[in-house]
């Protein structure tokens, strides 16, 4: 890949707290185009380094380089809102810089919560609320997709659904994702490379390389089955919390 497709750099990136090393000499690259997924077990330092990466938390050493007028759209593992502020899931998404109802519309229908509009977010459950910060990330337009767990309360079903949307969402908007999960096998058929950390990258590479490798192996154990991409053939559409959404369902079975 090209220094021009280049959106996000970190070099040598350390980070203690209380006398422990949550980060140790982190090195990545992530470019316009490209789905990078960090794996690794609870507590092993992913979400600190999303929070470092994107400028919201120091570092002891190293450095993060962004492109020039960089636009990210984020999807945090949490976001805690004011319980007793009223708000319902189609003002939550007004909030976004620059959204524009249509945009907004577009993307409730496109990610199956019409039915949630009117709701209050404090009302939504995990899965659901998930989906509305799907939303209002891509509202910005962004060249930079972050993703901490999207999938996050969300059933297998619609996991599945979400992983196959992720490819597409970066095709469309032509930018690059960066996506944490704790799971390869879930991850699998949607990302390009694979940073296996612990606290310092353990391994990178191809999904395949890295689920082959010993460092990988004495993270998450041997596995049963090889890992594989998901395939599921049906005769109808779900949304991603794994609901038939019967209007997509009846112009796709159109003859």
């Amino acid at each position: 890949m090209s220094e021009a497709t280049l959106l996000l750099k970190a070099t040598g990136l350390n980070l203690k707290r209380r006398h422990k090393q949550v980060l140790t000499d982190i090195n990545l690259e992530l470019h316009a185009g490209q789905i990078l997924t960090l794996i690794g077990p609870n507590g092993c330092g992913k979400s600190t380094l999303i929070r470092v990466l994107l400028g919201l938390e120091s570092i002891d050493s190293g450095s993060v380089w962004h492109r020039k007028a960089l636009t990210v759209g984020y999807m945090p593992q949490h976001l805690q809102l004011e319980p007793r502020l009223p708000l319902t899931v189609l003002g939550f998404l007004r909030l976004a810089r620059g959204a524009r109802d249509s945009a907004i519309h577009g993307w409730i229908q496109r990610l199956g919560i019409q039915l949630l509009t009117d709701q209050d977010i404090q009302d939504l459950s995990g899965g659901e609320w998930q989906r509305v910060l799907l939303a209002r990330a891509l509202l910005l337009k962004p060249d930079l997709l972050v993703l901490d767990e999207p999938v996050q309360g969300v059933d297998v079903q619609g996991q599945h659904e979400l992983y196959r949307l992720i490819p597409t969402l970066r095709d469309e908007l032509g930018c690059g994702v960066l996506m944490v999960s704790h799971d390869l096998h879930l991850v699998m058929a949607a990302t390009d490379e694979v940073i296996c950390m612990n606290g310092h990258i353990c391994c990178s590479g191809h999904p395949d390389h890295v689920s082959g490798s010993e460092a990988y192996q004495q993270l998450f154990g041997q596995r049963t089955a090889p890992i594989a991409h998901y395939t599921h053939h049906h005769d109808h559409q779900h949304c991603l919390d794994g609901h038939i959404d019967h209007d997509q369902t009846a112009e796709t079975s159109q003859p």
